[in-house]
């Protein structure tokens, strides 16, 4: 049973906790910044599967994106000119956003491993918050551009 002693020691405890809460709030924190390389990282990107003479055959873009390269590059222009956040532009401060190719591959990689979304920092130099963001706006425009051709239900056409 309570007592009237134990809830009234409880409140104050609560209470006390949340002015703690209000007074840490009111100091302003600043997040982090950790200078990263995006152009090396699509560089490499570039250099690893996209170029004329990729480090990685087609065999092995297949195993690690789940899909061909034709696709890819193809779902990647189609989402380019469908939202600007998909297009290399630079940003508030002057530096170049992410290309299309690393907003891609950091959705597909994510989609396809099941994997975190900071586990793609060393080689897309993307932070976690940025990786998220991919993949929300890549599934968002993704359902938006093929849900009437792709994403629907089976017709009986589609069945035999």
């Amino acid at each position: 049973m309570f007592y009237a002693n134990d809830v009234l020691r409880a409140t104050q405890i609560i209470m006390e906790e949340e002015e703690e809460d209000v007074s840490s709030e009111s100091v302003i924190t600043r997040r982090l910044r950790i200078n990263r390389d995006r152009q090396e990282a699509h560089e490499k990107l570039v250099n690893d599967y996209f170029s004329d003479t990729p480090l990685y055959n087609a065999e092995i873009f297949r195993r690690r994106f789940r899909m061909s390269r034709r696709l890819f590059t193809r779902i990647a222009d189609d989402l380019a000119g469908q939202d600007p956040f998909f297009t290399q532009r630079p940003d508030a401060r002057g530096y170049e956003e992410f290309s299309t190719l690393q907003i891609c591959t950091a959705a597909i990689r994510q989609l396809a491993y099941g994997i975190v979304a900071d586990a793609l920092d060393e080689y897309l130099q993307m932070s976690a918050r940025s990786t998220r963001e991919c993949l929300y706006r890549f599934c968002h425009n993704v359902v938006k551009l093929y849900s009437k051709k792709y994403l629907r239900k089976p017709n009986a056409y589609d069945v035999q």
